[in-house]
């Protein structure tokens, strides 16, 4: 899908974050963009382009929604090679490395590097910026990001005679709540899971993170050199998976990313985690009373941070960068990012958006929205490595071959880091 806006009427005042029109030669922008969650995000993201373009004629604008992250990765790396890269993009907090090494991107802080530009870099959350930054440049800009929440079915927990305010904050109360909210017909089928966790696919490894992280671990750091697989936090992570299905109260096997918010809102299950970006898919479509909680740890508290970033393509020219970094401005200002959650349920990556009229009037009615924002002091960067995609899939495949019972924890937790170790020793 590809959107174009070119304005030549007389400019509009500027928007907060925004150059004036006369500030900026003539660009021509092309700007890729994802949609990884159920929200209405390309209308958004259409009517915030056509503002900025409205505000800044001299300039167009051409927003290109390029498929899922992975697909919009993909699509952005093969045009730049082809020396045809569009200058600004959403991809993937965790393609930084990738995106670094092929050497297709300029570092933003190299653009923004006034004192005004780095009190705008500064006004981001901090756990966003983890995974924005390498070797001492910020390299993107946090827009739509999230992490997972646990979110559950209130009339569940009532029928249950579980406190529907008291979501569960461990492992242990994870099990025995959902024992109670596990329902079986008269013939013992069961009607009703007591949780889901998506395990397979890329999806399955974000949350895995969170498990780990809740262990007082991390699968990676920022070096991106380093995988963490086999650990003693992974092998509990694993382990309490299959705790989860051997105690009945998630399905057995590999469970999928892309139905869980469906199956939740079908009362297939009554909890489930999920990213904090299908926040306004479930309010739209739930009908029933429900709510959102802290993803339940191990030793306490923790959760993966994902989602994508603002980048900015080095084939590009001066102009070109400088109404790309006027436009990611513009996307992030206060107002906008309000904009963006709203509609989303994404995280407002800033501080000052949550101090718009329209956050508080937002948090008010909705308040589930305020629970990863005050999950975000636990939680830490998602997965990420040199040579990604590889490295990745070794993490991958040993959850899903042990969640679908072809392996032991211990045995394919060793094969993922041996692989993965392989493939990062020539960055050592």
């Amino acid at each position: 899908m590809t959107i174009t806006t070119n304005f030549a009427a007389s400019c509009c005042t500027a928007a907060l974050f925004s150059l004036s029109a006369t500030a900026l030669s003539a660009a021509d922008l092309e700007f890729y963009f994802p949609v990884g969650v159920n929200a209405p995000a390309v209308e958004t993201i259409q009517a915030l382009t056509d503002e900025w373009a409205a505000q800044n004629p001299q300039h167009s604008v051409k927003a290109v929604y390029a498929g899922n992250y992975e697909e919009t990765t993909t699509k952005a790396l093969t045009a730049a090679n082809a020396g045809q890269p569009p200058q600004v993009a959403v991809l993937l907090s965790i393609d930084l490395f990738t995106l670094v090494e092929e050497d297709v991107i300029v570092a933003i802080s190299d653009i923004a590097n006034t004192p005004e530009d780095q009190a705008w870099i500064d006004g981001f959350y901090d756990g966003f910026m983890k995974d924005a930054e390498f070797e001492g440049k910020t390299y993107a800009i946090p827009f739509q990001r999230s992490t997972p929440v646990y979110y559950y079915n209130k009339d569940a927990f009532r029928a249950a005679g579980l406190d529907p305010e008291a979501p569960p904050t461990t492992w242990d109360e994870m099990i025995d709540m959902g024992k109670k909210l596990t329902l079986k017909d008269d013939n013992g089928n069961v009607t009703q899971w007591g949780t889901r966790i998506p395990t397979l696919g890329l999806g399955g490894a974000w949350l895995f993170g969170g498990l780990v992280v809740s262990k007082g671990d991390v699968l990676t750091t920022e070096t991106g050199i380093e995988a963490r697989i086999d650990t003693p936090a992974t092998q509990a992570s694993l382990e309490f998976l299959l705790d989860l299905s051997k105690e009945g109260v998630m399905a057995p096997g590999g469970i999928s990313w892309g139905d869980t918010p469906k199956a939740f809102l079908e009362g297939q299950t009554a909890s489930m985690w999920t990213s904090t970006g299908n926040l306004a898919f479930v309010e739209e479509n739930a009908t029933f009373d429900w709510g959102v909680g802290f993803l339940p740890g191990g030793d306490g508290p923790g959760a993966p941070i994902g989602g994508g970033n603002f980048y900015i393509f080095k084939d590009t020219t001066g102009e070109e960068r400088e109404a790309a970094l006027d436009f990611i401005k513009f996307m992030t200002s206060p107002e906008n990012a309000a904009k963006w959650s709203i509609a989303t349920g994404y995280v407002a990556p800033r501080a000052d958006a949550w101090e718009t009229p329209e956050m508080k009037a937002y948090a008010e009615r909705l308040p589930q929205a305020l629970v990863a924002l005050d999950q975000l002091q636990y939680a830490e960067r998602e997965f990420a490595t040199f040579q990604r995609a590889k490295v990745t899939q070794y993490l991958v495949e040993a959850i899903e071959s042990v969640v679908t019972g072809n392996a032991e924890p211990a045995d394919a937790l060793k094969a993922a880091q041996e692989g993965a170790d392989d493939v990062l020793k020539d960055y050592r």
